[in-house]
């Protein structure tokens, strides 16, 4: 297996990845276009204009969404069919290098991680590949083109909800590298319910060690959810300063005579715009530091068992290299 995860994704098809990315490019211009059709919409309600102008604006905002959805649909549907091509491709290999050590003698602790593998955790690993470049491309690039369109607009208020983002940049990366750590203890953890599993050992310090692996589990677990949680919270505590301060220099603007309501309209949706794809991108660096977590114990324990079945290791070294 490559020695990283990215190398890995290019394993598995970097053509597939350039087409991705191309529908990724497509996709973030497409949803940026629908803001200035809106804004021109309630200019033109609010301003006196002909129906027949609104009509046309509305029509041309319904074939702006559909486009949009349709080449969503389409990306996702590619990024599906790579993800799963991937978990495929992981899982038989694992079960390729368990039918080759069936000779072998083999420790129920490196069972329980062909075990764990199959059933776990190539999925994650796997799913990863088809959102690893067109994810962070796509959700930048709404970012860049929504943000730079508000700058465009209105600099002031565009500068006041990014500010809002500025403390994300700080808290997010931090309290993503504690459940880091939880996810490998996590890992570690199941890999040994999985080899007490394989032993079909039944006595009571059996169950005992597997009661108390079952709770490490649930600790851990509940301990993710804490960190993760709270994250999103000071998150979405952050979009609705955001709102605030739209609002406030919006309706300041207005009253003023400095701006239109066209434009702290689009300045809302476009906040929307802004926060999921926001969010999205935390969500894609969260995967990816947890996933190169996950791929690099996949990663060892596939290196371990070539190394096992070339060398000819003992019983007795097999948990040392796999555990």
């Amino acid at each position: 297996m490559p020695k990283n995860l990215f190398g890995f994704v290019l394993l598995m098809g970097r053509h597939h990845q350039i087409a991705i990315a191309a529908l990724s490019i497509l996709l973030f211009l497409a949803g940026t276009a629908p803001l200035e059709v809106q804004r021109r919409i309630i200019n033109a309600a609010t301003g006196g204009a002909s129906y027949q102008a609104i009509l046309i604006l509305v029509f041309a905002y319904l074939g702006l969404a559909l486009l949009e959805g349709l080449t969503k649909l389409a990306l996702n549907l590619y990024r599906g069919w790579i993800g799963e091509v991937a978990i495929r491709w992981l899982r038989m290999g694992v079960l390729a290098a368990s039918e080759c050590s069936r000779e072998s003698p083999v420790d129920a602790l490196a069972e329980g991680v062909q075990l764990s593998i199959v059933l776990a955790e190539a999925e994650p690993v796997g799913g990863f590949v088809g959102t690893s470049v067109s994810e962070p491309l796509l959700q930048a690039g709404i970012l860049i083109a929504v943000g730079g369109y508000m700058i465009y607009l209105q600099p002031l208020m565009a500068l006041a909800v990014a500010v809002v983002f500025l403390p994300q940049i700080g808290f997010v990366p931090l309290m993503q590298m504690a459940i880091n750590r939880r996810v490998e203890t996590k890992i570690t953890v199941m890999r040994h319910v999985s080899e007490g599993m394989v032993r079909h050992v039944v006595t009571s310090d059996a169950l005992d060690a597997q009661s108390g692996r079952v709770q490490r589990l649930f600790s851990t677990n509940m301990s993710i959810y804490r960190i993760k949680f709270t994250m999103n919270f000071l998150m979405n505590l952050m979009t609705q300063v955001g709102y605030v301060g739209i609002f406030a220099l919006g309706g300041y603007y207005v009253v003023t005579g400095k701006t239109e309501i066209g434009t702290v309209v689009a300045f809302i949706s476009g906040l929307a715009k802004i926060t999921d794809p926001w969010g999205e991108l935390v969500d894609w660096y969260r995967d990816l530091k947890v996933t190169q977590v996950k791929y690099a114990l996949i990663r060892d324990a596939s290196d371990a068992a070539t190394t096992l079945r070339g060398e000819g290791v003992s019983r007795d070294e097999v948990p040392a290299l796999t555990r």
